[in-house]
Formats: structure tokens, C-alpha cells, sequence
């Protein structure tokens, strides 16, 4: 038997330390700091308490006694772990009266609860398309969309942002050759680092004419648009075209957990194929518990006092601006890194935004706006803002 000879002088692996360092030259280096929240829109870093512009907790509801009264009882009724997944013993009363909750409020046949946005994202996508399929994705579109497109081994098309003539020549050129082929096209509401809305109804005309289906991201829409709140889609009129309602509780909710809503067979196919829903202990009943407190809030009276206000603070700081999201992009990263330490400085917590999660050169402030900011504290942040360039 040859035994075969081992080079003796071995190419050299990058060390962590190596990669970090270079992570740092790049001025992409990320640390995980401490962080406390208050019972209002301000947090403790460092020792010193800041306003905090950087949640996405755009109703408040991460604080609302409400939800944590909610959150009490289900711990009192249901306890606080599931002890397996939905398939198994896991799918306990408050999940399916959440999805039934959910479901209607969309106008859906359906709804499966999972236990994150990206574990939607990348359970979700393979589960519905495959490798003789297509997934037309918008080029903004957030890291888990991206990823469960990959996933599914589907051909992939990016088309640039909000382009619609683009998506429509992929798809009358797909369709052309692709009779049969399932094709999904991918796109947020609202887009989670511009703040800007997808051209939706364009889309839907779109989809429609070349026999595609829709996932609809509403993430940073859900909660904030629409009469009740239920996003874009309920905003336009047109939930019942959008093939799939996706988003999360972790952000207008002020919880944790996301959903996929749909027609009951969609429902039922994704329950036996979608691998993180099928694999991943169910979310907390208490959690779910409380879940359906936050809907019903957010649909109610209450709800909609609360939009209002957020509407108000989005036009005092960003006239005209459709989101709670508002990016001043400075464009490198030293720009972006030394304007959010100026801020905290001055006693404003706004992240720093970088490559990968924007496009390299477009490093920004990403600003979220809640409705439990005063107008004391947006009239200082904009007198702050108003030095940057």
C-alpha cells in the first residue's frame, strides 16, 4: 500500500485572531456590549443612559403592562417551555389560538407560528420551492430571505431594488421557457435598513399575470401599517392576493417568534416540510400566550392610538417618510462608526450600519422611531443629526 506523502511546508490557515484583526482594519469589527432597558424609550450602556433610537420596538409594546400581565398569566396556565416540538407533545392551546388569532386577522386560511423570523425564512423557502423551481428575490431584501433562498436549491434571480420592469422581464422570460415551474418571487413591505416600501401592488399585477406566487416580508410592517396594523398588504387593500404573509413578533410586537400565514394547505404542506418548524422545540406557550394579547392590542383602539403617535414622531423627525426606519447613509464605515460614538456621546444610542448588511460604500445611521418617544428627545437628536453631513 502507498502511503501518500504529506506536504511538508502546508499552506497556512487563517487564525481567528488573524481574521479579527482584519475584521478591525476593515472597520467591520462587531462586539456584543450590555445593554439594560428602562421602562421607557431609553437604555443603560456603559453606564450611562442614552435615548435609545436603535430598537425596533416601534409601538412600545416590549414594556406595555398589558403584555406582561399577558405573559404572567400564560406562564400561570401553561408554563414556560413547550418540552418539544409542535409534531411531538409541543403544540399546546395558546399556539393554535394564536395562529387562529393571526389567520383571521390577515384574512388567511392559516397560520403556522415559528420561532424566529430567519427560522421562517429558511424552513419556509425550501419548503415550497425546489431545484427545478425559481425564486426572484429583491436585491434589498434582508439575510434570511437571501438564505433560505439558497437553500431551497432553486435557480436564484436578483433583480435591483424595487425594479419592477426587471422582475418583469425575468419572468416572461422564465415563464417563456418554464411552462411549469413554480417561481416565487421574495421582497420585504418595508425594507429593514432604508426604510422604504415595496412597489406591492405592482408586484401583485406581476405575479399574477405570469402565474408566480408571493412572499411578502412584514416584518417592519406588521404592527405599524394598515388600519389594524396588519401591514402593508391590509394597508393597499390587497392581503387576500398575497400568496404568503411572513413576519415577526420581535419587532412592532415587542416579543419574540415570527409567523408564516397562508391557505390551510399551504399550512399543512409546510408542517411536514418546512425542517425548522419540523426540528425546533415549539416557542414558549407563555410566549404564544402573550403573542395573542399583543395581536389583539395592536387591532384595537389602543393599537391605533399608538400608530398615531408613531406617525406623528416619524413626520416630526423625517417629513414624508413612509416607516419608522430612517438611514442617514454617510457612506464609509469610519463616517458611520464616528457619528454613532458622537451620538452616544451626546446621549443618543443610533447604531452604525456596515457592509455585509448594507452594500459596500452605503455605511449609515439607521434611526428607529417609537411611539414612546417625546418630541423633546426627536428635537435633540435632529439638532444632533443636523451637524452630520
Amino acid at each position: 500500500m502507498t502511503v501518500p506523502v504529506m506536504n511538508p511546508d502546508p499552506p497556512t490557515m487563517e487564525t481567528p485572531a488573524q481574521a479579527l484583526e482584519k475584521l478591525a482594519a476593515d472597520g467591520l469589527l462587531r462586539r456584543l456590549r450590555e445593554t439594560t432597558g428602562l421602562d421607557d424609550p431609553r437604555v443603560v450602556r456603559d453606564g450611562r443612559e442614552l435615548w435609545n433610537f436603535a430598537s425596533n420596538d416601534y409601538l412600545g409594546l416590549a414594556s406595555h403592562p398589558a403584555i406582561r400581565a399577558a405573559f404572567h398569566e400564560g406562564l400561570d396556565r401553561f408554563g414556560h417551555g413547550a418540552g418539544a416540538s409542535r409534531l411531538i407533545t409541543g403544540s399546546q392551546p395558546p399556539h393554535h389560538r394564536f395562529e387562529e388569532g393571526l389567520a383571521e386577522a390577515k384574512g388567511t386560511g392559516a397560520a403556522l407560528l415559528f420561532s424566529s423570523g430567519f427560522a421562517t425564512a429558511v424552513g419556509v423557502i425550501p419548503a415550497l420551492v425546489g431545484k427545478d423551481d425559481f425564486v426572484l428575490l429583491d436585491k434589498l431584501s434582508h439575510a434570511c430571505l437571501i438564505d433560505g433562498a439558497r437553500l431551497s436549491g432553486a435557480t436564484l434571480r436578483v433583480f435591483p431594488h424595487n425594479n419592477l420592469d426587471k422582475l418583469g422581464r425575468l419572468l416572461a422570460g422564465i415563464r417563456e421557457k418554464h411552462a411549469t415551474a413554480r417561481i416565487l418571487i421574495l421582497t420585504e413591505s418595508v425594507f429593514s435598513m432604508d426604510g422604504d416600501l415595496c412597489p406591492l401592488a405592482g408586484l401583485l399585477e406581476l405575479k399574477e399575470a405570469h402565474g408566480a406566487h408571493l412572499l411578502l416580508d412584514e416584518a417592519h410592517g406588521f404592527g405599524v401599517l394598515g388600519p389594524t396594523g396588519m401591514g402593508l398588504a391590509e394597508q393597499l387593500g390587497v392581503q387576500d392576493r398575497v400568496d404568503f404573509h411572513m413576519g415577526t413578533l420581535s419587532k412592532a410586537t415587542g416579543l419574540s417568534g415570527a409567523y408564516l400565514a397562508g391557505s390551510a394547505e399551504w399550512r399543512d404542506l409546510l408542517v411536514n416540510r418546512a425542517r425548522s418548524f419540523i426540528y425546533s422545540t415549539a416557542p414558549p406557550p407563555a410566549l404564544a400566550h402573550a403573542a395573542s394579547a399583543a395581536l389583539d392590542l395592536i387591532r384595537s383602539e389602543g393599537g391605533d392610538t399608538l400608530r398615531q403617535q408613531l406617525r406623528g414622531n416619524i413626520e416630526r423627525l423625517a417629513p414624508g417618510h413612509p416607516s419608522p426606519i430612517i438611514p442617514r447613509i454617510l457612506g464609509t464605515n469610519e463616517a458611520a462608526l464616528g457619528a454613532a460614538d458622537d451620538l452616544e456621546a451626546a446621549g443618543f444610542l443610533v447604531p452604525a450600519i456596515r457592509y455585509p448588511t448594507v452594500p459596500r460604500g452605503t455605511a449609515r445611521l439607521r434611526i428607529s422611531v417609537s411611539a414612546r418617544h417625546s418630541a423633546e428627545a426627536i428635537d435633540a437628536l435632529a439638532g444632533q443629526l443636523a451637524s452630520f453631513p
